[in-house]
């Protein structure tokens, strides 16, 4: 049977790893407990949840138990790693309701049955009744504050200022670690790269305290050309909850991917063949266009379901036809008075309204069929009823109600 060390590096997920030949014998000749966590500090899983979530399934294809660590403790505190200000402190109600909703999100991607049942713990069960004191010295005593100060995932912080909170960081996830392993036997922590010197703690934390080995790997980060992390879209994140980012907006997000990123997505983001990717990608033409909606749909019927990919297809597909009668239609407060630039703001189709007077000045918006050809156009300059279809450019197309 393949190694799926060797599937994860073919698709391009794996980023770092350690003892990488041990970790490969260990694989191959034994079904393991291994483990990602994530930290509810939002309602929803957004998309770059959904490589280490990817990652994980193809994992338990291959026989291996994935425990789906909720973070319900180690929100309380906040990952410091690439981030230049300290997280928002969330209340202990607020986190609970969101690991609740990240448990429900996360039980379609895995099978919680047979012998590589996910299972999905908590770490708030564990780290929030802790003895400080003994913390400090059966877990703290095993690490050196010269070796964290020189981890990558505090660096960005040293400029404004690391407390001594958001420095416990790695404390609590290497315990996590333990914990893990000695419940379930969890051999091996995966996760973002940012998530690297986190990851490398816990390993070298359970060597310490069992002797016994315990392995890291980190994934690649879904980036843009430009080195900029994927999944922002005008209105915020790309979230995984349809009803913060809609199963069309989802679709057109990955319609809309760059061409040269369309394989990558492709590999990370769906269980597609490796050779049929290759096939759809081949081209570096206008060809390219068919991989990229065969690629949205794949990834919107993962998240969303086959029904909510075949309605954001063919809504997809009546926007750029012009089949207004087949579009989902998107109420704005706004009445026919209403300047352009502000409809391109309230639809979400603009920014800000610099982002729309550039627009419109590039000339790459229409009311229906005709060009906005000024800043101080109003909707009444278009049409008198209060529907209409408004274009961005030639990809972006939203059916526009007016309440007002």
């Amino acid at each position: 049977m393949k190694n799926v060390l060797d599937t994860l590096y073919e698709r391009g997920f794996i980023k770092q790893t350690v003892f990488e030949d041990d970790l490969r014998k260990l694989l191959a000749t034994q079904k393991i407990a291994f483990y990602i966590g994530f930290d509810p500090t939002a309602d929803s899983l957004h998309i770059g949840h959904y490589i280490p979530i990817m990652a994980m399934a193809h994992m338990q294809r291959a026989g291996h138990k994935p425990i789906v660590l909720i973070g319900g403790g180690t929100t309380m505190i906040g990952d410091p790693s690439a981030r230049s200000d300290m997280r928002s402190m969330l209340s202990r109600e607020t986190i609970q309701q969101n690991g609740e909703a990240f448990k429900k999100q996360m039980s379609g991607f895995f099978s919680f049955e047979g012998e590589a049942a996910a299972v999905m713990p908590n770490n708030a069960d564990w780290l929030l009744n802790l003895n400080y004191v003994e913390f400090l010295r059966d877990i703290g005593v095993n690490f050196s504050v010269n070796k964290m100060l020189s981890a990558d995932c505090f660096k960005t912080r040293y400029e404004r200022g690391l407390n001594f909170l958001e420095f416990n960081y790695m404390l609590m996830q290497a315990y996590d670690f333990l914990v893990l392993n000695q419940r379930y036997g969890a051999k091996l922590q995966m996760g973002g790269n940012d998530q690297w010197s986190n990851i490398l703690a816990g390993a070298d934390l359970i060597r310490r305290k069992t002797g016994q080995d315990a392995y890291a790997v980190t994934f690649t980060l879904l980036e843009t050309s430009d080195g900029t992390k994927m999944g922002k879209t005008q209105k915020g994140a790309l979230w995984l909850d349809a009803q913060k980012t809609s199963p069309y907006e989802f679709y057109q997000y990955f319609r809309s991917v760059e061409d040269v990123k369309t394989e990558e997505c492709f590999k990370l983001l769906t269980f597609m063949d490796l050779d049929e990717i290759k096939q759809l990608c081949k081209f570096k033409d206008e060809r390219m266009n068919e991989a990229k909606k065969r690629l949205a749909y794949e990834i919107t019927k993962l998240v969303h379901g086959e029904e909510a990919a075949n309605a954001a297809q063919k809504q997809a597909l009546a926007a750029f036809s012009g089949d207004s009668a087949a579009m989902s239609a998107l109420e704005i407060a706004a009445a026919a008075d209403t300047l352009i630039i502000d409809v391109l703001t309230l639809s979400g189709l603009a920014k800000s309204k610099s982002d729309a007077r550039r627009l419109i000045e590039g000339g790459g918006v229409r009311i229906n069929d005709t060009k906005v050809a000024s800043l101080d156009q109003t909707v009444s300059a278009f049409t008198d009823k209060k529907e209409f279809i408004l274009h961005k450019g030639k990809k972006e197309h939203v059916k526009i109600v007016l309440k007002n």
